[in-house]
């Protein structure tokens, strides 16, 4: 039995989802037609065997491989949404849509980013003009101080056809931050997503075509160059979001409906919310801003009142796909920890546990597969065991296959932090490098243990 629930829809720049109204969900369906999400009632828990094991969900949930590197899992109902809202080529691209917490993690070192020319923030200048409010003045300086590191994306995809028919052509647009003097630009993994093209234009209108440098899907997140002179690039320098509070003042600089450039303003209406991706995961920590964002303003940065970048506009949470008031910005400091890494390898490398495949249950993740010689494997973790007899009936006989639970390993905890859902437990693993060891928490045959689980490096995004 299916419960039908009405909830607001999370828009991105060139993309559009429905969402749990900022909850994690691992299963669930979309009806476009409609706006309703489909979701499947709870099952409760039954034992199947002595070792009290809850009864899992009919299909697995894939934690790592099944021919993706790794680095995601998928739910048997995945979340189906547009992938872009683009434009035919014939008509004007001002049609794009606005606005992936990425873990939580400890407060980065943001000299890691030593790879990049960022100059030191400083005090935008004072505005000298008696008519000008305190505030009307700080809105100056920072607009002045940064608007010229904020550049246009323009996109082009091209979407297969009927063969009588040809393929189509479709354009898309969003924002972007200079991050250093080789001409390096941060923006969102959905702007470019797909992107035969990709067009950068800056503060003094000149175009250049642009080569994408790294991207991580799970945080929507990317780098991408272009070749243009030193002088034409004004990195914008970065701040720290560990020291935000709510009820701070913020400026958005982006470029909504194709208009470059466009400033506007609120303040941080709360910190450390959760925002569902399209391929299952959540992102954490999300900034909440009731500064205005709408189509276009996706990529482009989030400031403080020194004019230093904080954050990264990335969605809206609306049922009309225009702003309401209520919009979110990935953290700075976690685009600190993960672009250094997108620069020097072009991709995220995940630490891996060598779980394959997982059943979520009401007490925790009930292991269904595990890589052969893998971390996991190599912890002594068990899957669930395909038990085959041959079985007599009258002159013949027939092989069988059963399905035995009684022995799988049930994960509750990881390093003793609770863990229910696929979702948290790959957050809790992420927030470790490869080579780490962790401690899970298991019921086997009824009993709890705890098995010692060194990661692996083979997962990766990009």
């Amino acid at each position: 039995m299916k419960t039908l629930l009405k909830f607001p829809l999370f828009r991105y720049g060139c993309c559009v989802f429905a969402g749990t109204a900022l909850t994690a969900l691992a299963i669930f369906s979309f009806d476009h037609r409609s706006m309703r999400l489909a979701v499947p009632s709870n099952q409760a828990a039954s034992n199947e065997s002595t070792n009290a094991a809850a009864q899992p969900a009919e299909e697995a949930i894939i934690l790592e491989g099944a021919g993706d590197g790794g680095q995601h899992f998928a739910s048997a109902h995945p979340l189906v949404y547009a992938v872009r809202e683009a434009v035919p080529a014939a008509k004007t691209s001002a049609q794009l849509v606005p606005p992936r917490p990425v873990p939580a993690a400890p407060k980065p070192e943001l000299p890691a980013l030593k790879n990049m020319a960022v100059p030191p923030a400083a005090v935008p200048a004072a505005i000298d003009d008696g008519f000008l409010s305190p505030e009307e003045r700080v809105n100056i300086a920072v607009y002045e101080s940064a608007n010229k590191g904020v550049v246009n994306i323009s996109t082009k995809v091209v979407n297969q056809g009927m063969a009588m028919f040809g393929d189509s052509v479709a354009e898309g647009a969003g924002s972007g931050s200079v991050i250093d003097k080789e001409g390096r630009i941060l923006t969102n993994f959905h702007v470019i997503e797909g992107a035969r093209e990709i067009e950068v234009t800056l503060d003094d209108g000149k175009s250049y075509d642009a080569q994408v440098v790294g991207v991580d899907p799970p945080n929507d997140m990317a780098v991408i160059q272009i070749q243009a002179p030193e002088a034409s690039l004004r990195p914008i320098p970065l701040g720290d979001s560990a020291a935000l509070r709510v009820g701070q003042r913020v400026l958005a600089i982006g470029n909504p409906f194709g208009l470059e450039r466009t400033l506007t303003t609120g303040i941080v209406s709360s910190l450390n919310r959760s925002i569902p991706t399209r391929n299952g995961r959540t992102i954490k920590s999300i900034i909440q801003i009731d500064a205005a964002i709408n189509p276009g303003n996706s990529g482009g940065p989030l400031l403080d009142s020194r004019g230093r970048m904080i954050g990264m506009n990335t969605a809206i949470a609306s049922k009309t796909g225009q702003n309401t008031g209520v919009g979110f910005a990935i953290p700075v400091n976690a685009i600190a920890r993960v672009v250094p890494q997108l620069i020097a390898d072009g991709k995220i490398i995940r630490p891996e546990t060598g779980i394959t495949r997982v059943f979520q249950t009401e007490r925790g993740l009930l292991v269904a597969t595990v890589a052969p010689n893998g971390p996991a494997a190599q912890a002594g973790l068990q899957g669930i065991q395909i038990v085959r007899q041959k079985k007599r009936q009258g002159p013949f006989i027939y092989d069988t296959e059963t399905v035995d639970r009684s022995k799988a390993d049930l994960i509750i905890a990881v390093d003793g932090k609770k863990t229910v859902t696929a979702d948290e437990f790959l957050t809790t693993i992420e927030t470790f490098k490869p080579g780490d060891e962790v401690t899970l928490t298991l019921i086997r045959a009824g009993r709890e243990m705890t098995a010692r689980l060194k990661l692996g490096g083979g997962g990766e995004s990009g």
